[in-house]
This record gives C-alpha cells, structure tokens and sequence, in this order.
C-alpha cells in the first residue's frame, strides 16, 4: 500500500465539539490538522439533542449546578474539575454565541428547560432537539474561519506513534475505497474521539462510535480510569425494524410519562422524582419492569401535552417518529435503555494531559472525574467546549519539540501494516465483532452479576486473536478496537464488587464507600492480559 509522511505542530483526532474547540485554541500556537474519521460533522456531537446544560438563568447558581453534579455521580466526582465545568461554562457558551451559534428564545431571552436530576430549568437548546448539530455548525464554521486548521475527512487512526515514551504523532488510513498510509508527525496530539456506544448491540450512538480512542491510548501506554461506568439512557425508540433513535430527557423534562405495558405509570414506585430522577435510576427501574413481566414493552407518553406542542418542541424527533409510523403526539412510543455515553476513559488531568506525555485527551474519551459515577443529563457538550479549550491550551503550552520519530519506527509499522501476516478473513473479524457487540449487551448492561461478568470474560479472551489485527481497512480495524474497550469495561465491571451510579450489580446491590470510594484505574503497563480476569 502507498504512504507518505506528513509533519504538522498539533494534530487533533476528532471533529467534534471538544476537537474543534481544542483546534481553534492550538491554532493561535501554529498549524493544525483535524482529523474526521468519517464527514468531518458525522459524530454524536451531530445527534446531541437534549441540549446544554448552564447556569446563566435569573434563578440559577453556578453553586446550585455545581451542586447538582455532584449529586448525581455518586461520590466520585473531581469536585475541582466539576467547579472548572460549571464556572468556565457560562464564557464557553457566550463565545459560541458570539461565534454565531444560535439558541432558542422565548420573549427575547434565552429559553431555559429542565431535565433529569436538575433542580433549576437551565438547559438551552437549538432547533428544539438540535442542539449538537447547530453547536457542531458552529464550531466548524470558525475553524474554517482560520488559516492554521486543516480538515482531513475519513482518516481513521489505526495507532499512536510513540519513540522513547513520548507520543509523536499517529498512524492514519486516508480515504474511502483505497486508503493510503497517512504517519503524521506533530508536536502534541490530541484525542477527542468521542464515546463508545458500538461496543453494545444496543445503542444511541452513531456507526463511527467504536470507542478507537480509548483503544488506540492504552494500546501506545496511557492509562484508563473509571471504564465500568457507562450510561445507559433511558428511553430510545425501541420498535419492529425501527433502528435505535434517541428521544430526548428533554420530552421527560417537559412532562412526558413512563408506562408500562399495562398503561401504569411506575417511576414513582422507584424514586421520588419518578421520570426525572437521575438516568441511571431510570435505566434500571426500566431493566426491573421488564424483567418483572416478562420482556413486555415500556412505553413514553406524551399524548397529554397540549396540541402541538411536541412537533413545535421536538421537530426532529417528531418527524423521524412519524417515518415510522408514529405520531408522538397520538401514539405511546415505544422506548427502551441504550448504551448512550462513556463516562470513564483515558486519564486525564484537569488540563487534558493524560499519562502519555505528549498525548492529551478531551470529551467524552477523556475522563477527568468531571462525571463520577454517573453524567447529569447536558453536561456533555458544555465539558466538550470547557475541557477541549483547556486541552487546547495545555498541549501548546507544554514545549514539546517537533516531532523527532525515527524513520525506521514508520517504516516498520508500514511493512507491518502491507504484509498481511496478521490478516483474518472478513467474516470472522466481521462475527467477531458482533459477538463482543451482543456478549457486551446481553452480559455487560444495564444490570451485572459475577457469573454473566464471567461468561463475557471467557467470550473475550477466546476472540483475543484479533487484538493484534493489522490490516489497511478501518472498518475491520474498529473490531479490535471494540475488542480492547469491551475487555476494560468488563475487567473495570468485575474488579467493583458494588452498585454505584451507572454501575449495577445484582450480586452487590449496596453502595459500599469504605472500599469503593475510589477510582480503578487500569494500567497501560499491564498490557492486553492486564485486562482479563486472573
């Protein structure tokens, strides 16, 4: 296969919103490259709809956001990092709108709602239920805005490129139909990959999800924190031959109800808060209905809110609704929990420097304990905008010189790369990866004990031939990296012999802080066997 070399001051992995913000801060410091795994606006930012959450209403506190953060995570939350979030948010979201990002009004002001777990009404949304996308609209129309930032679509990073402990770049495949080598040399990278819902059957997330960050970094030696703990949101379109699609917290927020397949509402039967108790309440309390009926169905009703409220409040998810057959306004949607959102990953300071030097992480790949043990609903796309433009300015603060990687150490993972001496056949990369995918979800969901745990464990270990798959097709590349993140959410999920947060376990039902107030970290220097039960 061709390659070519390519020198640049900082690269950005990902054109989300963390990776757009972090590029527009880098470029101040010298040229910059943003790599797109697919179109540079294809990503979760894109299907962000809830919104924003941020403390800029007449009756909100930065301390009451605070506050409710570290609520919701259970105990294990950064508290500074949480501070950073809720205190920088209000500068961030004012720059995008001075940057042209447009949000919804009501009587000339900022219209505020609530979701999930907030005891103010302060999330502000776009278009109804498409806030990521106008935010993602606006992040890309100021870096194009810029000289220094230069977009490369459908370059996905098979591997970091790490001389003498400091990474210096990354090994990219450009290109659809017939991808070329890309070794891009630079002076810091940046990760901002965002999540890893395709490593579930089930899920929210897009198709370019496959957690190939969190992979790629522990893959060259930085350290993961906190991967057991993944969101599960509550209600995704769940019907015959209807693809996954989320319905936003927002159309609880607004009032919508949960009932089950009798037409009872049983939220309150859970939490005091009923549908808008924290989401991992919610996702569980959805779990035990279903079990408790036997697999019958759960529905969102909205049917009692007045007319047209919805299609005017939810345009998009009411249009797509009603593709389906559904009138979301008429009709009991049917809804189900799916993976959603990463909340452990790379390890990260509060400045986005992770245990790589030279490597630096932001977004939903990174974990900084902004989250803990659990993410308040809309906290996503402001600690995008927050930790992306202090990841920005730690990566060209921190001196690094250009890039120095040998050319042997390119010419070697090119000749590893053309040989074909690691290939497997298509099919069984392709089985391969559906089996981590349905193992992760049947085993490793909403609901976890030591013997499903287990059963994932051994499925894992017996697919560990494809962790040492090289080949120039990025989408049999994502098998292994879905491989490596389902192994360390299942290994984190094993190692926490307690229920906390997102993290349920049957077995262990009590939160236990004299041994688990803490964070598991899951080391880099243990290797791929580091993340198998023992």
């Amino acid at each position: 296969m061709s390659w070519e070399t390519r020198e640049i001051d900082f690269l950005v992995i990902g054109s989300g919103v963390a990776g757009l913000r972090a590029a527009i801060e880098l470029q101040q410091a010298g040229r910059v490259l943003i790599l797109a795994k697919s179109a540079v606006s294809e990503g979760s930012t894109e299907y962000a709809q809830g919104g924003v959450a941020v403390a800029l209403s007449d009756d909100d506190r930065i301390s009451f956001h605070e506050q409710d953060t570290l609520k919701v995570g259970a105990g294990l939350c950064d508290k500074e990092a949480v501070q950073i979030l809720v205190t920088e948010g209000p500068d961030r979201i004012e720059e995008l709108i001075k940057w042209g990002a447009s949000f919804d009004t009501a009587d000339g002001k900022l219209w505020f709602s609530r979701e999930a777990a907030h005891s103010r009404d302060r999330i502000i949304h776009s278009g109804g239920d498409s806030t990521g996308a106008e935010i993602e609209r606006a992040l890309i129309a100021k870096a194009r805005t810029l000289d220094n930032i230069e977009f490369v679509d459908y370059g996905f990073t098979v591997d970091l490129i790490v001389d003498d402990g400091i990474c210096k770049g990354a090994f990219v495949l450009v290109g659809l139909d017939v991808p070329r080598l890309v070794c891009v040399k630079a002076r810091a990278t940046v990760l901002a990959t965002g999540g890893a819902g395709q490593v579930f059957s089930f899920t929210t997330n897009p198709e370019v999800a496959t957690g190939d960050g969190v992979a790629i970094a522990f893959r060259a030696g930085a350290d993961l924190v906190d991967m057991e703990f993944v969101q599960f949101h509550p209600t995704t379109l769940c019907a015959e031959g209807v693809p996954a699609f989320l319905l936003s917290e927002a159309m609880r927020g607004e009032g919508g109800v949960l009932r089950n397949s009798d037409g009872k509402r049983f939220m309150e039967n859970y939490h005091e808060d009923a549908e808008l108790a924290p989401r991992d309440i919610v996702s569980q309390a959805m779990a035990s209905e279903i079990k408790a009926t036997g697999g019958r169905r759960l529905y969102l009703d909205l049917r009692h809110l007045p007319a047209g409220f919805v299609k005017g409040r939810f345009p998009r998810i009411y249009e797509t609704c009603l593709g389906h057959g559904l009138r979301a306004d008429l009709d009991l949607l049917p809804v189900h929990p799916a993976a959603h959102y990463m909340i452990g990953g790379v390890k990260s300071d509060k400045n986005g420097r992770t245990t790589l030097m030279g490597l630096f992480a932001c977004g939903e790949v990174a974990c900084a304990g902004v989250h803990g043990a659990n993410r308040l609903a809309s906290n996503s796309l402001l600690e995008g905008v927050v930790f992306g433009k202090r990841a920005g300015q730690a990566a060209q603060a921190s001196g690094l010189a250009p890039s120095s990687a040998p050319d042997s150490l390119l010419g070697d993972f090119h000749r590893a790369m053309g040989s074909g001496s690691h290939e497997l056949p298509t099919d069984e990369v392709i089985a391969a990866r559906e089996t981590v995918r349905k193992t992760m979800w049947k085993q490793v969901g909403i609901v976890r004990d030591a013997e499903g745990l287990g059963s994932a464990d051994e499925c894992l270990r017996a697919l560990e031939h494809i962790s040492g798959l090289k080949t120039p097709h990025p989408q049999l590349m994502e098998a292994r990296n879905i491989f490596y993140v389902g192994a360390a959410i299942c290994h984190a999920a094993q190692m926490r012999t307690e229920s906390r947060g997102t993290h349920s376990r049957s077995d262990y039902p009590k939160q236990s802080d004299p041994k688990w107030l803490r964070h598991l970290v899951l080391s880099a220097s243990d290797g791929l066997e580091g993340l198998f039960s023992r």
